[in-house]
């Protein structure tokens, strides 16, 4: 089941953690709302050559920490991000054009539940990311 719920308030992550919104952040914040399918960080500074490079980047780690954005590790190594839309999800990913799609599952977290009893420990967390090839691309391929 993909995911469809409302994108989160990225400005309003920010300003609970305490920091203060500078003109710079609110640049990068605003270009994030309007990534609907996953984002680099070069890509972020490149579009933004007005914003420094490691505003960019605290930026990004801010709404990181507070778990309004996602990471992801690429196939190809690089890195990606998505903003998080659901609280607990996992990710589809095209490896084709890099397109970032949350969903959660109710059977996948029945199952780490039931995993969890065979654990001999506690289990803190799990991702699960699947490697797809999105409806665009297949389409495009015809």
């Amino acid at each position: 089941m993909v995911a469809t719920h409302s994108r989160p308030d990225l400005m309003s992550a920010i300003e609970d953690m305490g920091y203060r919104i500078t003109q710079p952040r609110r640049d990068v914040i605003g270009l994030l709302d309007t990534k609907p399918d996953g984002f680099g960080a070069e890509e972020i500074n490149e579009a933004l050559p007005a914003v420094g490079r490691a505003t960019v980047y605290r930026t990004i780690r801010l709404l990181l920490d507070v778990g309004v954005i996602c990471k992801l590790v690429m196939r190809d190594g690089s890195t990606k991000y998505s903003l998080a839309r659901v609280e607990h999800h996992h990710h589809l990913v095209c490896v084709r054009c890099g397109t970032v799609e949350e969903f959660s599952d109710s059977t996948i977290e029945r199952l780490v539940r039931a995993i969890g009893v065979e654990v001999s420990g506690e289990i803190l967390g799990h991702r699960i990311e699947f490697d797809i090839i999105c409806k665009s691309c297949l389409d495009s391929a015809i």
